[in-house]
């Protein structure tokens, strides 16, 4: 017998499902509406969350509302006219400013690799397992996540059986899917083995302290050194993130989030003349707008272009 069940919850991914529970949950128990809905009553429980939540946010839910009615074989009441003029609405009277995380610098990678080794180094003479598989972690997660601009959640999902890494050369990855692989075809990523700060020997150095062989890559290790089987929860890695920083005396460390290593690896590329064709083909964005929301320019106002273009003997006032 062909298990469908499985198929079809497999089509989804599980954070997804989560927080789609979620926006059903808070729609039905918290707001107290019911379910199947109607447009009316999707219409108040946005006007009732207006302003309170993000616009992403309240999107998000309808969004969730609209699937639950669509597993459950009723009419999709978020498809009418009144919720989609309601939502442009609530845009217009409550526009939010994107917050977006600051990115990791290069010097203040270099500065928390510096310590993460010398913790390395402390705990090795003193004989403190625990912390020494720790520290070689956080140090292989930081700079796979720096080098190769992945998310928290691509972070999680790295496995050892899908990454092939060759000490002085490089490093492939495998992931089975990602956000933007909609065809669920599968994305290989490749990095080079660097001089410094070289991801290829942080992630070869993990696999010899730990002994890990085959299964997750970053994962979970208690007080006493013992690894788990489960990889890393994506949520705990922008805490664990903050907590390294913090620890190698990084300063506004709440400032930052798992998409800060993407950020600092797309700004400091985008300073050092990558072009934005090049840096979207290595990173995997597949529109200019994604990958421009992550590039902070070194010249935030183009003054330097600005100036390239205009005329050499430029007349403000024409004397005849």
């Amino acid at each position: 017998m062909i298990p469908i069940d499985d198929y079809l919850h497999a089509a989804t991914r599980d954070n997804t499902r989560k927080s789609y529970r979620a926006a059903v949950n808070h729609f039905e128990v918290e707001w107290g509406g019911f379910l199947p809905a109607t447009a009316d009553s999707v219409v108040r429980y946005l006007a009732q969350y207006a302003g309170v939540l993000a616009h992403n946010t309240l999107k998000q839910r309808v969004t969730a509302l609209g699937q639950w009615h669509v597993e459950q074989g009723f009419p999709d009441p978020t498809k009418a006219p009144v919720v989609r003029k309601m939502l442009r609405g609530i845009h217009e009277l409550h526009p939010a400013q994107e917050k977006r995380a600051k990115p990791l610098q290069l010097d203040a990678l270099e500065q928390t690799v510096a310590w993460l080794e010398q913790q390395c180094e402390l705990a090795r003479q003193q004989g403190r397992s625990s912390d020494l598989l720790r520290h070689t972690r956080d140090r292989a997660l930081l700079l796979v996540g720096f080098w190769r601009g992945f998310r928290s959640d691509e972070l999680a999902r790295l496995e050892i059986d899908h990454i092939d890494a060759i000490a002085g050369e490089g490093m492939t990855i495998y992931l089975p899917r990602t956000k933007t692989d909609r065809s669920l075809k599968g994305t290989t990523y490749k990095t080079p083995a660097l001089s410094k700060l070289c991801p290829v020997t942080a992630y070869l150095d993990w696999l010899a302290v730990s002994g890990l062989k085959s299964g997750a890559t970053f994962r979970g290790i208690d007080r006493w050194g013992a690894i788990s089987e489960a990889p890393v929860n994506s949520a705990s890695i922008i805490p664990l993130l903050r907590r390294i920083l913090k620890s190698a005396d990084v300063t506004d460390v709440h400032l930052y989030s798992s998409h800060s290593l993407r950020r600092g690896f797309a700004t400091w590329a985008s300073a050092n003349g990558w072009e934005l064709r090049a840096l979207m083909e290595y990173v995997g964005w597949r529109n200019i707008a994604s990958a421009s929301r992550y590039v902070d320019s070194h010249d935030p106002y183009h003054r330097e272009m600005l100036e390239r273009l205009l005329p050499k003997n430029l007349n403000l006032l024409d004397q005849s």
